[in-house]
């Protein structure tokens, strides 16, 4: 009786070993190909936000809810010199926030 104990709890304890070295390996593998980056995220609310996400040569501007991702605009890789592509996406968010804001505001002074 304890022999068949001992043989299902080393049973599950290679199961979970496996689960846990594949878990490992694709972790390490996903993270050294990522071609995606998240350059950026600015919360507009709980479940609200805006993100600068660089995929490939191209920088996208998306608003992120928590039942949708939306391109807001597309942006070249190239706009800006190597040093300025960050203070440029996080102008553009903020100038983009600062819009959403206003529209906001105008229409609860409406109501």
């Amino acid at each position: 009786m304890m022999d068949a104990y001992l043989q299902m709890a080393g049973a599950l304890a290679g199961v979970v070993g496996l689960i846990l070295a594949a878990g490992f390996f694709f972790r390490k593998k996903q993270g050294a190909t990522g071609f995606m980056k998240v350059l950026g995220y600015q919360p507009l609310g709980q479940k609200a936000g805006i993100a600068a996400v660089k995929i490939g040569a191209e920088v996208l501007l998306v608003g992120v809810t928590a039942t949708e991702v939306r391109l807001l605009k597309s942006l070249p890789d190239g706009i800006a010199p190597e040093g300025q592509r960050e203070q440029q996406t996080a102008r553009e968010i903020t100038d983009t926030v600062k819009k959403l804001r206003t529209i906001k505001e105008s229409m609860y002074a409406s109501q």
